[in-house]
């Protein structure tokens, strides 16, 4: 059997400032942009750039108690992890670019990682994996 978990849905305000945040802070692609008139919503799909895996569905609060998520969605837990091949090139570009890291970067045992949060405060490990974990072994 294989299975794969193909999409994320991550909480947003707005897509279109959610789909300028991703693609020009992040460097993310914009995979699909569908609106669905059935339910006056859109399919937004993003992924980090050259990735394979997973991918982030951009989901406009609908409800107000989605609302109060927006940000928030692991409860001020890190949410996302976003693995690099070049932690201090991405590190760099991103602050360049007025990411707001709340974890100073450090090396650990797994590998290199800071903290950054999104436009809406949720909170993401910038990292990059050394070549002998067993994540990135099955990454490769």
């Amino acid at each position: 059997m294989k299975q794969s978990i193909i999409h994320i849905a991550l909480v947003v305000k707005d897509y279109d400032e959610a789909i300028k945040f991703y693609t020009k802070k992040l460097d993310f692609d914009l995979i699909e942009d569908i609106y669905q008139p059935e339910q006056d919503k859109r399919w937004v799909v993003i992924a980090p750039p050259n990735s394979t895996g997973t991918t982030v569905l951009l989901a406009r609060a609908s409800k107000p108690e989605q609302e109060k998520f927006i940000g928030n969605q692991a409860g001020g837990r890190v949410f996302l992890f976003l693995n690099s091949d070049d932690f201090w090139r991405d590190y760099n570009k991103m602050t360049s670019r007025g990411i707001e890291f709340v974890r100073k970067p450090k090396k650990a045992d797994y590998g290199t990682v800071a903290v950054f949060k999104d436009l809406y405060g949720n909170l993401w490990d910038l990292l990059e994996l050394n070549s002998d974990h067993r994540i990135a072994k099955r990454m490769e």
